[in-house]
């Protein structure tokens, strides 16, 4: 069962971003507003966590600017989320693909110790 809020810690980890950075797109992207306690602690939804993922790709991978990514979300917000869930099913795929080929490897290595005397 998956987290209904999470801190800014764990939202930083996922990303392997530092917790100002995050500060720092909530200042800089009207999308992205965590709800926030009286003491102003942050919590993060899953749909906040959806936008910082479609801002990373957009900063990290794209390597637009933030005026580039601002833009991008703007006016092309429903192709960006496309475009962002594509390479994450990629970047599993491939992650798999790796993991076969790993067992692959293994077995012909137990296979070869079997058959030499």
């Amino acid at each position: 069962m998956e987290k209904v809020y999470y801190s800014i810690a764990e939202v930083a980890k996922m990303f392997d971003v530092n917790q100002s950075l995050l500060r720092f797109w909530e200042d800089e992207f009207d999308q992205l507003k965590p709800k926030r306690n009286a003491k102003g602690t942050r919590f993060y939804t899953a749909d906040n966590i959806d936008t910082i993922k479609q801002i990373h790709y957009l900063l990290r991978v794209q390597k637009l600017t933030i005026a580039g990514a601002k833009e991008r979300l703007k006016s092309n917000h429903d192709s960006v989320v496309k475009q962002q869930k594509i390479r994450e099913k990629l970047v599993r795929i491939r992650k798999e693909l790796i993991d076969i080929r790993y067992e692959l490897n293994q077995n012909e290595a137990v296979n070869e110790e079997i058959l030499i005397p």
